[in-house]
């Protein structure tokens, strides 16, 4: 295998960490500049202490800026954060705005090359090259998946089949017209093409020509992983980026080492703080993660908390070759967290918990039913027959350290979507 077939832009992607740091302090004084003229942003800043772009001198002077968060994009709904002019703007996509107004986020010319840029990266390291077919899933419109999929198929010269989301049944027949060799989902649509394809009649049950499945937008675990590779026989990947950084991909995702997602340290400064203290952390424990970015013109993201708890894994070379920094694969979300009976944990540990009981399948439901000040955890899973719900409630309890009550149900029985999944349901009684 040549140079061309393991990256996409081998100089990026293999740098110094000299290099990377005067890249890093050169974008990051750019992109202070560039906010500095645009009032919602110099306001904040001058409220945090900064009194000029000037005031950051080397990569130290970071931890001096204040934090954004999603509720100044809230804030400046639509366009308040815009630093170039209207008509430089060519595109614009928003998170759903489910849990309050959208986020969103506007893009140059330059930013959407950029996001190309990241994902044919992305494409590269997972295995893509010029020519393969790559079936897009998520949707095409105001959220960030498809259309990111799209730009970056472009870019990296991929066959690209536009599928969207949803009817599974089409999903599988395009995959094996065109000899689909990657495609790109939220992961919790997969079971849905791995149901669809066990109840096929006759057939082999599987897409011959695949071999590469990259998820994004939700966390998963290495079990639910190793489950989807098994039954598709794929390798999978685990790909990172938010509307608040430009979409997915932009930050950066696993190699085929899967030792940690690689971040492109040519386009944001990751910094890993104590979501209480706002503090750096050491590396190689668990914080929050923030990101600047260094190269973004419509609307650059100064120190965003995203609310993703992982670490630094790495800042040595990858078994890949790639230099840039390593990040675990992200466990979950600050605002994710559930605490129960004194207990703290994620959705993402149940489900690792779950896949390791023979004849559980992959979907599951965390039930909390608050009463009287208390929260009662029912945890609701589709499995084979044979599995009891005592069974579920006792493996849970030697993983979780709390006893939540079982129920089994058959496979089928739970709600189905095609978009992300909903684990957790709250209920007063």
């Amino acid at each position: 295998m040549n140079e061309q077939d393991i990256f996409w832009n081998r100089a990026a992607e293999t740098m110094s960490r000299d290099e990377y740091a005067k890249v890093q302090l050169d974008g990051l004084q750019r992109s202070l500049r560039r906010v500095w003229k645009n009032a919602f942003y110099r306001s904040r800043l001058q409220a945090g202490g900064v009194s000029s772009p000037e005031d950051v001198k080397s990569l130290d002077d970071l931890a001096r800026l204040p934090f954004y968060t999603k509720e100044d994009f809230r804030e400046a709904y639509p366009l308040k954060m815009n630093c170039v002019e209207r008509r430089d703007l060519l595109e614009f996509h928003m998170s759903s705005g489910s849990t309050g107004t959208p986020v969103v986020m506007a893009y140059t010319k330059n930013d959407l090359n950029q996001w190309a840029e990241c994902m044919a990266r992305c494409y590269t390291m997972a295995g893509l090259h010029k020519g393969d077919a790559f079936q897009i899933m998520p949707t095409f419109g105001l959220f960030n998946g498809g259309f990111g999929c799209y730009h970056g198929c472009r870019k990296a010269g991929l066959f690209c089949v536009p599928a969207s989301s949803g009817n599974t049944e089409r999903q599988i027949r395009l995959m094996r017209d065109f000899r689909v060799r990657g495609f790109c989902s939220v992961v919790s649509y997969v079971p849905r093409l791995i149901e669809k394809l066990d109840a096929e009649q006759g057939g082999d049950h599987d897409i011959p020509s695949l071999r590469i499945g990259i998820f994004g937008s939700e966390t998963f675990s290495d079990e639910m992983r190793r489950k989807i590779e098994k039954r598709l026989h794929i390798e999978c990947f685990d790909i990172y980026g938010m509307t608040e950084t430009g979409g997915i991909g932009t930050t950066g995702q696993d190699c085929k080492a899967h030792s940690g997602l690689h971040v492109w340290e040519d386009q944001y400064i990751t910094e890993i703080v104590d979501p209480k203290t706002g503090k750096p952390v050491p590396d190689g424990e668990y914080g929050e993660v923030v990101l600047t970015s260094l190269t973004r013109e419509a609307m650059p993201i100064i120190r965003y908390r995203t609310h993703d708890i992982s670490r630094i894994i790495s800042r040595e070379r990858c078994q890949c070759g790639r230099t840039s920094l390593r990040i675990d694969r992200i466990t979950g979300r600050t605002d994710d967290m559930l605490i129960v009976k004194g207990v703290n944990f994620y959705p993402r540990q149940v489900e690792q918990a779950l896949m390791e009981i023979p004849g559980v399948k992959d979907e599951f439901q965390i039930i909390l039913e608050e009463h009287n000040g208390m929260t009662d955890v029912t945890v609701n899973v589709e499995a084979e027959p044979g599995v009891t719900g005592h069974m579920v409630a006792k493996h849970l309890r030697e993983r979780l350290g709390f006893l939540p009550k079982g129920d089994v149900f058959p496979v089928g029985a739970l709600p189905r979507t095609e978009g992300k999944a909903k684990r957790v349901v709250r209920k007063s009684v």
